[in-house]
């Protein structure tokens, strides 16, 4: 399975149908208040293995709010291919989704569409904030499942957990100050701490960037080197857009480098 978790397992970090309403209408669990996204926004990535680009990623939020459980809410879309040789050894074509609601910045609602090689997974979890539970269903062809899965209060998956960190007002931090993040992802709870590191000018395909530093604590396992093997950088500005990702593993390096954006709320913290 460690290869599956070549081209994303940077963005895994950051952390991923009902039988009854995830909240209910007119609820919110808690208030995150934020100016740093909204509607309409879409930033593009390359995946460096070394020095070859192996793959393509996108994260983006849908142009017009949608409703789940009567909540307005993001839908947020991570995805992500191979390219050139690596899509010819490994062929991945994924995407993860998220509604997520706009006054708690929880998800509502989680999808993950999985195709890598051979392997195939369609799921669908819809979350119950105000008790703490998930709703899994996998929507396989042959053995379709449905289970109820206790969760953290305030949990995120992967794609929410991109949106929460973008709330953070990293100017009130410092160095060596820790973001704790419970999140779910495919049958585990865990709690993800984020250790900010400060400030950086970082390289990208799409301009010199200012950017926050974070740095999640690894736990020992046999995909990256050692606790601060990820580097993760937002932009440091109103926006906080995820501008790069440096991951070392066992494999080699892996950087997940921004090439493109468009329909940011604010200019880009550009250093050039």
């Amino acid at each position: 399975m460690t290869r599956r978790w070549l081209l994303f397992a940077p963005a895994v970090l950051l952390l991923l149908v009902a039988a009854q309403p995830a909240l209910g209408p007119g609820d919110a669990v808690r208030n995150v208040p934020q100016s740093s996204f909204g509607r309409g926004e879409t930033i593009k990535y390359t995946v460096h293995y070394g020095l070859i680009n192996g793959g393509e990623a996108t994260v983006e939020t849908g142009g017009s709010l949608e409703r789940v459980n009567d909540r307005p809410c993001y839908k947020a879309t991570v995805s992500g291919k191979t390219t050139g040789s690596f899509d010819f050894f490994l062929r991945i074509r994924d995407q993860w989704r998220a509604y997520i609601d706009t006054t708690s910045i929880l998800p509502l609602r989680a999808q993950r569409d999985i195709a890598e090689k051979n392997y195939r997974k369609k799921e669908t979890v819809e979350f119950d904030h105000l008790h703490d539970i998930a709703e899994v269903q996998d929507h396989d062809k042959e053995n379709p499942k449905h289970t109820t899965v206790k969760v953290a209060n305030n949990t995120l998956e992967l794609v929410s957990g991109f949106y929460y960190l973008r709330t953070i007002n990293f100017d009130r931090m410092k160095v060596g100050d820790v973001v704790r993040m419970p999140g779910y992802f495919d049958g585990d709870n865990f709690i993800l701490d984020v250790v900010y590191k400060g400030r950086e000018v970082v390289e990208t395909k799409a301009g010199d960037v200012r950017a926050f530093k974070l740095v999640p604590r690894m736990p020992n396992n046999k995909l990256f080197r050692g606790e601060n093997a990820i580097s993760v950088y937002l932009s440091d500005d109103r926006n906080k857009i995820p501008v790069l990702f440096q991951a070392e593993m066992f494999v080699g390096t892996v950087k997940v480098d921004m090439v493109r954006y468009q329909g940011l709320k604010w200019k880009l913290n550009l250093a050039n």
